[in-house]
């Protein structure tokens, strides 16, 4: 029996989550906040970018238009690039995770053509028509994401992800 169209974006979805994870299985604390590359950013800083702008923002905000995700978000000065300092590495993990299962927890009864329930005005004009745009941008940015981190991790101790050892 071939899987619906819901299923399928989440496994999808899900796979690329599990690989974001997992390319960082092994760095101690120091490599996961050390800044790689010019532009400054950490593996920390992207896992908690992922787990606010990405999940937070896109499923408990935009599509389920979830008040307190939406309070949460116009509300924070926290930049979700630079987690604090007292932040640990497993608490930003168990953020991302929980983010996750929360949006699945969303998106395993919703309705792929529903319209997002909430838009912010700082967008301008444009808006995805429906939940099915938002899961597919949510699959990109994380896919997008999880290709800097294989190439900042090959930077840090040579791991590459995609080679069979």
């Amino acid at each position: 029996m071939a899987d619906s169209e819901p299923t399928t974006l989440l496994r999808v979805l899900n796979g690329k989550r599990t690989d974001v994870l997992n390319i960082l299985e092994g760095l101690d604390e120091e490599a996961l906040r050390r800044p790689v590359l010019p532009s400054g950013w950490t593996c920390l800083g992207l896992v908690h970018h992922l787990a606010l702008d990405g999940e937070k923002f896109w499923f408990r905000a935009v599509a389920a238009g979830e008040r307190a995700a939406i309070d949460e978000i116009l509300g924070s000065e926290e930049d979700a690039w630079q987690p604090a300092r007292e932040k640990t590495a497993e608490e930003i993990f168990a953020l991302y995770r929980r983010e996750c299962e929360l949006a699945d927890a969303f998106l395993a009864g919703a309705d792929l053509e529903a319209a997002p329930l909430w838009w912010p005005d700082f967008f301008g004009g444009w808006q995805y028509a429906n939940l099915r745009e938002v899961v597919l941008h949510v699959i990109t940015e994380t896919a997008t994401h999880l290709g800097h981190l294989d190439a900042v991790r090959e930077l840090i101790d040579g791991r590459q992800r995609l080679v069979l050892d």
